[in-house]
């Protein structure tokens, strides 16, 4: 029958997904260590833990020699004998302690022990979790947002964490805590403090995995991504092949009307992405991967160095170069070529000043014949066909063509030398010639611009006092006509203040009564009359 600590100790080493063996070494070592704390011994303590019974034996292993000189570690054989206690293969015992002394460890040395299980527990966990995660490097895995920790998201997997670093987020995406999301494992780390896991969602496998799941004919292995580049949250590209000559890569990647890249674009939260067939033809394969600018030829420049050149038309140059070089940036990761994009305009002008130098070198070398027109002739099928090879070439490789001996490879040298002053001289004075033109040029400019400031703040100026004559005259009609108003307002003042005094003057005045008229008489006087 088990105990109930062989019962605890086997319901946390399936909680923690440990062997039971290990907690258990992990107990007696921390009972030991508490004993030996307590007893304060130089002594070799060792503990062990009986399953059955649940109790813990604590003894000190001494070594049997037949001269003692270190009684903590080392016993005589007598006295081994005379305690009856058998020795291993090494030749050490182990002389348990008393139980009575074992009751007395105090609480110091059980909260020591207690620590010591906990880290041994701990060890143990993150040891399983590294044996776990470190063979799924590359896998994609789902998680949710726990917490952050200093631009760092700290992701939930279920039984362990995973760090997302912020290097490792996409500038495109923002989350909060209880999001799920996708990444891929990167790393795990056997002695980070943190998270051991480290996951990724600006790693170029993210992409590979998201294509896997969405494309069934890249998950049988009908098609192939070969290649992967990323800016993360801006722009990605995705080389394909085909190993079915009736299935077209690029369109199964895209699916129809674009359903299943679109599904991948939203997981990467509108990152674009170009899909491009692979080829074998680096030509072929540079031109496609600088979709979707259309490229005229691409030359191979240096192929050891892994450089070439792209020839496009002038209104392809932006956008074979991409917004602040991206597309070239990742055209080049992708075919792992350094690719230089030049216009048609400056690969003529490149080839303008070829033939002007190389004309410029022949008669500079017919300048040289003075040192004898064979003499020029052997240089120049000797591959010296200009000033600068001589001159880098100097006495001793002149003297190594046939012919030529140190006086009149020196001789040549000294002339060379000499057409060189003249050509540094002629350039110096062009470019000082260049630059005050362009200084011309330039205060012209600025002549022009000053005067054009001159006239547009003259013409402002005749605007700003023809605005102002203006609103004087309209304010000068408006004071004439409240002045008009006002007379006429005076003048019916004035009438009607005539009108009322003569009416109380013609009423003051009795008018004249007619000869022969009757008076007036008063109507009660004449009732009385009559």
């Amino acid at each position: 029958m088990s105990s109930e600590i062989f019962q605890a100790i086997e319901q946390v080493g399936r909680e923690k997904g440990i062997e039971v063996d290990v907690i258990i070494q992990a107990v007696e070592d921390a009972y030991a260590a508490a004993a030996k704390k307590y007893f304060r011994t130089k002594e070799d303590l060792g503990a062990r833990f009986d399953r059955e019974s649940g109790s813990l034996a604590v003894f000190a292993r001494k070594k049997i020699v037949d001269d003692v000189t270190n009684p903590d570690l080392e016993i005589s054989p007598v006295d081994a004998e005379s305690m009856s206690l058998p020795a291993n293969e090494e030749g050490i015992v182990e002389i348990p302690k008393p139980r009575e002394e074992l009751q007395q460890l105090g609480r110091i040395a059980a909260q020591a022990a207690k620590q010591i299980i906990f880290q041994k527990v701990r060890e143990a966990e993150r040891d399983n979790i590294y044996k776990e995660y470190a063979g799924r490097v590359g896998e994609m895995i789902n998680g949710l947002v726990k917490r952050f920790e200093r631009g760092n998201i700290v992701v939930d997997l279920g039984r362990t964490e995973a760090l997302l670093p912020k290097k490792e987020q996409s500038k495109a995406e923002r989350y909060s805590q209880g999001d799920r999301l996708r990444a891929v494992i990167v790393d795990v780390d056997r002695n980070a403090k943190g998270p051991q896991v480290i996951i990724s969602r600006t790693d170029e496998r993210i992409l590979t995995k998201l294509f896997e799941m969405e494309v069934p004919e890249i998950y049988d292995g009908t098609v192939v991504i070969e290649r992967a580049v990323r800016d993360p949250g801006d722009r990605a590209k995705v080389a394909v092949r085909s190993k079915d000559r009736d299935v077209d890569p690029v369109g199964a990647c895209v699916g129809m009307k674009g359903s299943r890249v679109q599904s991948i674009i939203r997981e990467l939260r509108g990152e674009k992405i170009d899909i491009v067939q692979y080829s074998d033809d680096i030509a072929g394969f540079v031109t496609n991967a600088l979709n979707p600018a259309k490229i005229n030829r691409v030359q191979l420049v240096d192929p050891e160095n892994k450089a070439l050149e792209v020839v496009v038309d002038d209104e392809q140059l932006s956008l074979a170069i991409g917004k602040k070089g991206q597309n070239v940036r990742l055209a080049s990761r992708l075919a792992g070529w350094k690719i230089d994009i030049k216009s048609e305009q400056e690969k003529k002008r490149e080839v303008e000043a070829e033939i002007e130098r190389m004309a410029r070198d022949r008669r500079e070398m017919e300048s040289l014949r003075e040192v004898g027109q064979k003499t020029v002739e052997r240089l120049t099928e000797a591959g010296y066909r200009s000033l600068d090879a001589i001159l880098d070439a100097g006495i001793e490789a002149l003297t190594e063509v046939g012919g030529i001996g140190p006086k009149t490879a020196q001789k040549i040298v000294d002339a060379a030398q000499e057409l060189m002053n003249a050509r540094l001289e002629r350039e110096e004075a062009e470019r000082q010639l260049r630059e005050q033109e362009a200084e011309a040029e330039a205060a012209r400019r600025a002549d022009d611009e000053a005067r054009a400031r001159a006239e547009a703040a003259a013409a402002e100026q005749d605007a700003a006092e023809a605005a102002a004559a203006a609103r004087g005259e309209a304010e000068q009609m408006s004071d004439d006509t409240e002045e008009i108003a006002t007379d006429d307002t005076d003048t019916a003042g004035a009438a009607d203040e005539t009108s009322a005094d003569e009416a109380p003057l013609q009423e003051s005045v009795d008018e004249p009564i007619p000869a022969g008229a009757p008076e007036a008489v008063d109507p009660g006087e004449r009732r009385e009359d009559e």
